[in-house]
């Protein structure tokens, strides 16, 4: 069955002006964009004829150079997605850890951010299901808000949510990190140190704050729960913590924070309330993102290896979409503490 003669018109018109896109063909078979993708790509839930008139209209419009077409005869895209809540400094070193990997291949990347547009937990799995089989052949998520997806391609997880997670994990000894952050602070004098946390969703934020604890607790300190808060990787959040700590009587000499963009809002806040850092307060970061470095004054922080996570999560993937089982499923990167400018002994 053919397409209708109206279409036949609307083709030969495009034909002369432009290449075909996904929307072209789904207007000449009078379908939806999903439709197309579910039809040309074998899936279930589109009725025989409706899947013959949208190859039709394939056909007709010349559609096979696209990505698509392509993915039709082959079932590979040679894409392979990034999927992050937004781009901010974490998910930009790992973009480029990801590129990286990706050129020593013969995969394209593709960013994909679609949180904003659906917020809220699980958007990962709205995401997927637009993308997989059709422009993607695996996705990378980084920071999930979900402990497990339903694709229809391979999925690795880049600082994994909490949870009985299934998924192949790449991430940092978050623990590790936070254990010798704090353990620096102590051994500089400090008795009240506070702990600005990040997602509690994740498994990075609980293993930063288990760090925390622990190291308070070697060094026979006792934990004030009214010195942390949930920043949750977040400037404005991490403000709201900071000031509340910071506007108690016995305020902390100290200020662990489970990433660089809420150490750095820490030590505004303190400037806004006039603190010198770290002459009035020491302040501790993790990530080792490039602002940390560059910030006045350098920030102490906790490094991982970022661009590195991407690369061992390529390479993980990788494997999947080529049949070839990765030895390891789980991957957790070193981490180190780069001693800078916001940290000294207490007055």
């Amino acid at each position: 069955m053919g397409v209708k003669r109206f279409g036949k018109r609307f083709l030969d018109k495009l034909a002369s002006m432009r290449r075909a896109t996904i929307h072209d063909v789904a207007a000449a078979a009078g379908v939806s964009v999903s439709t197309v993708s579910k039809a040309v790509n074998g899936r279930y839930g589109v009725a025989p004829d409706t899947v013959e008139r949208v190859l039709n209209a394939v056909h007709d419009l010349g559609y096979e150079s696209s990505l698509i077409a392509s993915s039709m005869r082959s079932r590979r895209t040679g894409v392979i997605g990034v999927l992050v809540a937004d781009f901010e400094p974490f998910s930009a070193e790992i973009l480029k850890g990801v590129a990286t990997g990706l050129s020593r291949t013969g995969y394209d990347l593709l960013a994909y951010s679609g949180a904003r547009e659906a917020p809220g937990e699980g958007w990962e799995r709205r995401s997927l299901s637009r993308l997989s089989g059709t422009l993607i052949d695996g996705a990378i998520m980084v920071t999930p808000s979900v402990v497990n997806v339903a694709a229809d391609v391979p999925v690795v997880a880049i600082d994994p949510h909490t949870g009985p997670a299934d998924l192949p994990v790449v991430e940092s000894d978050s623990f590790g990190g936070a254990l010798q952050a704090v353990r620096y602070l102590t051994g500089l004098g400090h008795t009240r140190i506070g702990f600005v946390a990040g997602r509690p969703d994740l498994r990075s934020s609980i293993a930063r704050e288990a760090g925390y604890r622990k190291a308070l607790a070697e060094a026979g300190i006792l934990v004030d729960p009214a010195l942390i808060g949930s920043g949750r990787y977040r400037d404005d959040t991490a403000r709201e913590v900071a000031r509340a700590a910071l506007a108690r009587p016995a305020r902390p000499t100290a200020i662990f924070a489970a990433n660089d963009i809420s150490a750095i809002a820490v030590i505004q806040v303190a400037a806004e309330l006039g603190l010198d850092v770290p002459r009035d307060l020491s302040v501790i970061g993790f990530d080792d993102v490039p602002d940390a470095s560059q910030h006045t004054p350098p920030l102490t922080t906790v490094r991982q290896r970022m661009q590195r996570l991407g690369e061992v999560a390529v390479g993980m993937l990788t494997g999947f979409v080529e049949g070839h089982a990765p030895e390891q499923t789980h991957v957790r990167l070193p981490t180190e503490l780069v001693v800078r400018a916001t940290t000294a002994p207490p007055r």
